[in-house]
């Protein structure tokens, strides 16, 4: 199983408001949400965006079955208006981004998002060069400590990081698995919880920079909707759900967007039964109102 896609109908019902439309979703992922969204509306067209090399090879598995009704672009979301505009295109009807990592991500242990990796990385794009190696084996301790805490809200970041650079004395840090060890070492565990979980959270948003990634998307798709248009954002944690609210929230106060989920859309219980991941999902959903 590659990865299943979150609340599609959810999505679909929020995010389609042109049947003839131009969407984009900007996490190609697998293709779900894209495979699901053209099956259920037959005339609309959609521009995929992912930096994932798999998901560059997942597409290509799949093109023919899309009939030339989805543009694939290896490329960051961050960067969607200028790649929109490389290709002729400045508006759209909707946009769609579902900002968690994929099950394949996490289970491949060859990515360094597992606890139980024997590698250290985390890039979701591996032409990028910082990897989470570097960061633990060459950050100062107030550094690492300022990436747990504000990435991952970790309380613990102090003595995390002083346990991280103790343990550097005797060698570099080579896998993720070390990492949880030392971080196991250094924190109880919350019930059912893995020590690390949040350690190897902010690593990877900060590896990834994606805080940044989706403000800048989120800043660039107030220019790139149609009036009438609709961004959808799926997230599975505090940080990135408050940087949406947020910007949905200035935008609405501004009279740009009309917010669709005054309360965010969760998965229902027969959901998480099936996929038990989506639990942490949230959609928030919005409408353009008028030009900017």
């Amino acid at each position: 199983m590659y990865h299943i896609s979150v609340m599609p109908l959810e999505t679909s019902q929020y995010l389609i408001n042109k049947l003839d439309g131009l969407y984009v979703d900007c996490t190609f992922g697998g293709g779900g949400h894209t495979s699901y969204l053209l099956e259920k509306f037959k005339d609309i067209k959609i521009i995929a965006f992912d930096w994932d090399e798999d998901s560059s090879k997942k597409f290509c598995e799949r093109e023919k079955i899309f009939n030339n009704r989805v543009t694939f672009i290896r490329d960051n979301f961050k960067n969607i208006k200028k790649v929109l505009a490389n290709i002729n295109i400045n508006k759209v009807d909707g946009i769609l981004a579902d900002v968690g990592v994929s099950s394949k991500q996490f289970d491949d242990l060859e990515r360094g998002f597992s606890f139980n990796s024997n590698v250290l990385d985390m890039r979701m794009d591996k032409r990028n060069t910082l990897t989470a190696k570097e960061i633990i084996n060459s950050y100062s301790s107030e550094d690492l400590a300022d990436i747990f805490y504000k990435y991952g809200e970790e309380h613990k970041s102090r003595q995390i990081a002083d346990a991280i650079l103790l343990r550097r004395k005797r060698g570099i840090i080579n896998t993720a698995s070390e990492l949880q060890s030392i971080i196991c070492h250094t924190k109880r565990s919350e019930g059912k919880i893995n020590p690390a979980t949040k350690v190897f959270q902010a690593l990877r948003i900060f590896v990834n920079g994606e805080l940044e990634n989706l403000e800048t998307l989120l800043f660039d798709s107030q220019e790139l909707l149609n009036v009438g248009g609709r961004i959808v954002i799926i997230s599975f944690h505090s940080l990135e759900d408050r940087i949406v609210k947020q910007n949905f929230k200035q935008n609405s106060d501004r009279g740009i967007y009309k917010i669709l989920t005054k309360k965010v859309t969760i998965a229902s219980n027969e959901e998480i039964k099936i996929n038990p991941r989506s639990r942490c999902a949230k959609i928030r959903a919005a409408e353009k109102k008028i030009n900017v």
